[in-house]
């Protein structure tokens, strides 16, 4: 049975169009309120005096120092709700993958009883959520796109993967990412550039994967080995061809590692798939060596020795953490990928961090 793939209904791209979006919300409001979720990193800056509030708007700052949690979506929901016995007209989201992430948790979540944990797996959300708008201000985690919404629950790393999760509008502005720090906007763009490796170097591609990562992977290459006026525009579609690709295929090894690093360490998803990708010659040979003469061209280091006080127990958390992504274990290594990729050779990859 072939995916009914359900991709964000309406997008604007292009410098400025960040402007738009009071017009944009205006056709959605209907006599209740908006929320805003944005980055607290925004808090003083410029662009908080552009978000276009009206008076019965809610506006809440979130802090994504740490990776988004099932927790932190269930106070923000519970937030929201304290704010008003009404549903919002929409939930915008205005920040980096995280943000992207937090926006669409509790779009779903004003709509579904419990917990985002009890959401964590694969078309298990029962209600449609709030309309929502993702408005990313780094490029590359594709989060703009994706159809899942990647959180850190009690007992798993696991995203939320719904139909209900995918974005009704994007607002794609690469003057936003202007000006984001060099290690941060590295990170996030290495974030896309292993995407589209895995996901052409998996055994689920097919047609649609391949075009989009391919052109996806060239425009990395482009951003981030030549200084040209439009990286930021390369990145920034970057990003949304390889959330595309991925969409109708899936990652790979860096990602099933980085989820364990994440959980255990609390290391950024970004840095994690840097960190695992550096040790990956094995499955991504020459895709390697590419990463790294990105990184010494940008003259950014990943973090090296992170396992070095890892207790045993901490290590088996993260190999379960890994094994419990078997779509993505299986994209990578086909569907006998148990026998290939045993909790030894997992060890043995995490020790080597």
């Amino acid at each position: 049975m072939f995916r009914n793939f359900k991709t964000v209904l309406n997008m604007v791209f292009g410098r400025g169009s960040f402007n738009q979006l009071d017009d944009i919300l205006q056709k959605k409001r209907n006599n209740t309120f908006m929320v805003f979720l944005v980055d607290d990193v925004f808090k003083e800056s410029e662009l908080k005096k552009r978000i276009p509030l009206m008076d019965k708007d809610y506006l809440i700052w979130v802090n994504v120092s740490d990776e988004p949690k099932t927790k932190y979506v269930d106070s923000l929901t519970k937030q929201i709700k304290d704010y008003s016995k009404l549903l919002p007209d929409g939930v915008i989201g205005i920040g980096g993958g995280s943000t992207m992430d937090l926006a669409k948790a509790v779009s779903i979540m004003l709509t579904n009883s419990g917990s985002a944990a009890d959401y964590q797996g694969w078309d298990l959300v029962k209600n449609p959520a709030v309309y929502h708008v993702g408005i990313p201000t780094l490029a590359g985690t594709g989060s703009e796109v994706s159809r899942t919404t990647v959180l850190t629950g009690p007992t798993k790393k696991l995203g939320i993967n719904s139909d209900y999760t995918v974005f009704d509008q994007i607002v794609l502005d690469p003057e936003l990412i202007k000006g984001a720090p060099k290690d941060q906007r590295f990170y996030t763009g290495m974030d896309c550039y292993i995407h589209c490796i895995e996901s052409l170097k998996g055994t689920f591609l097919n047609a649609f994967s391949k075009g989009y990562a391919e052109k996806a992977m060239d425009l990395c290459l482009s951003v981030f080995l030549d200084n040209t006026p439009d990286n930021d525009d390369n990145l920034m579609i970057a990003s949304y061809f390889g959330g595309m690709s991925i969409a109708y295929s899936q990652v790979g090894v860096a990602h099933a590692l980085s989820y364990g690093l994440s959980f255990v360490l609390g290391v950024h998803h970004g840095i994690g798939n840097c960190i695992a990708f550096d040790y990956l010659e094995d499955y991504y040979k020459e895709s390697v060596y590419e990463f790294r003469r990105m990184m010494d061209k940008q003259n950014v280091t990943i973090p090296r020795n992170i396992m070095s006080n890892i207790t045993n127990e901490q290590l088996e958390t993260m190999i379960n953490v890994s094994l419990v992504l078997k779509p993505v274990w299986e994209n990578a290594l086909g569907p006998n990928w148990e026998k290939i990729m045993t909790r030894e050779k997992i060890r043995d990859l995490y020790l080597r961090m």
